[in-house]
């Protein structure tokens, strides 16, 4: 990849990591509303003032590029429909003097137009399932979105394993007596070349009858070394039987000074859909436990971040290559989906919620009831992202003055 490509790239990070994470979660939520037929007049990429908009010739849904750069939402027809654009896009209620604008549309619907939007398109009139579908779709999309990538990556540049680099030794363990130091890598076993720490083990817990020959690289030099593994009961991991394996008290290159020492395995598409959906897991696993440790206190509010970290996060990933850039991605994308499951209101879990004890209640909350659940949800985020901002704003003056 050229420099000024990387540059480019770097460049545009921020805003193309951002755009396709929430681009893929206001999408799942705007195909499953048309799915279930409601009315959806607005998606729009960012928050507030428009700064692009188009509707295709007797299309429904008006597309839109605001201001904000740092979010988005697809707006429905529904009886909150009011509170909802004032927070989103500003309130577009049908004004007085609304035909003079030129995206006027005499044959639309509200707000794009004159007509009534029929009763059962609003968002209320759907069945509660349909409605937690719904609101579930952007997250859901979110996860298959890190799926999909992680997938990509795996199958594109393979698995990155722990190379043959001796990084500890036990004293008095065979590895140690028999001269091999910190930094050798050990190249084949009895003349079987190993590539990858597992593969080293495996050649070594299977030696237990005897001597083995090591050939190990130490710097420009070329060394042999005859090592007898030391025997030790062990329980097979799949089926826990007891079984003896090979032992020669040695340790690998751990994932912080690996550096970019490791080395590349291709995979097949199959490995790489497992490796995907594990590594899927394990980012959505991170997250939750640093929500765990924000709430029992053992993560401090300031190790959190908001979008000038992503911002600096993305042009640090693109000026290192691709793969790192959609690693950002991936995590960015299961981090959107987790925190938007979280039980406030104003969020994709606490609507959920909502929506679930309406059903149960058989009956909608009062506006009154949902315009205080609204406010909550308002102070909730809204201290969340007071402190994001005074985290990287603080950041940011300490990486320019030091």
């Amino acid at each position: 990849m050229t420099k000024t490509l990387l540059s480019l790239l770097s460049l545009l990070a921020p805003l193309v990591v951002l755009g396709i994470v929430v681009f893929v979660h206001e999408l799942g939520h705007f195909l499953a509303a048309k799915m279930f037929g409601v009315y959806a007049p607005r998606f729009s990429l960012g928050w507030g003032k428009p700064l692009l908009r188009w509707r295709r010739k007797g299309g429904e849904t008006e597309y839109v590029i605001s201001m904000l750069p740092i979010g988005g939402y697809v707006r429905m027809a529904s009886r909150n429909d009011e509170t909802s654009s004032m927070l989103e896009g500003g309130n577009e209620t049908l004004k007085e003097g609304a035909e003079l604008d030129p995206h006027w549309d005499p044959e639309a619907m509200v707000p794009n137009g004159p007509k009534p939007v029929p009763a059962d398109r609003w968002f209320e009139s759907k069945p509660t399932y349909a409605r937690v579908v719904i609101l579930l779709a952007g997250v859901t999309m979110n996860a298959l979105l890190t799926i999909s990538v992680a997938t990509g990556i795996f199958a594109v540049y393979g698995r990155r394993d722990v190379p043959t680099v001796i990084d500890t030794l036990v004293a008095g363990k065979p590895a140690q007596l028999a001269g091999l130091q910190r930094g050798d890598s050990v190249i084949s076993i009895d003349g079987v070349p190993v590539r990858t720490w597992t593969e080293l083990v495996a050649r070594v817990g299977a030696d237990t009858g005897g001597a083995s020959r090591f050939e190990v690289s130490r710097g420009t030099q070329r060394l042999t070394f005859t090592i007898t593994p030391e025997v030790v009961d062990a329980s097979d991991p799949l089926t826990g039987a007891p079984i003896r394996v090979g032992k020669i008290g040695a340790g690998s290159l751990s994932p912080e000074n690996m550096g970019n020492r490791g080395v590349r395995s291709s995979m097949s598409i199959g490995e790489s859909f497992s490796s995907g959906l594990y590594a899927t897991r394990q980012m959505g696993g991170s997250v939750l436990g640093v929500l765990g440790g924000l709430f029992r206190g053992t993560v401090s509010v300031k190790t959190l971040g908001g979008p000038i970290a992503i911002a600096r996060t993305s042009v640090a990933a693109a000026k290192t290559g691709l793969e790192s850039l959609f690693t950002l991605i991936a995590f960015l994308s299961i981090n959107l989906a987790v925190l938007n499951l979280l039980p406030v209101p104003i969020l994709d879990g606490g609507q959920v919620l909502i929506t679930i004890a309406e059903g149960v209640k058989g009956s909608s909350f009062s506006d009154r009831a949902r315009e205080s659940f609204m406010k909550v949800g308002l102070v909730a985020v809204g201290a969340l992202f007071l402190i994001v901002m005074f985290n990287d704003l603080k950041g940011l003056a300490t990486s320019i003055f030091g």
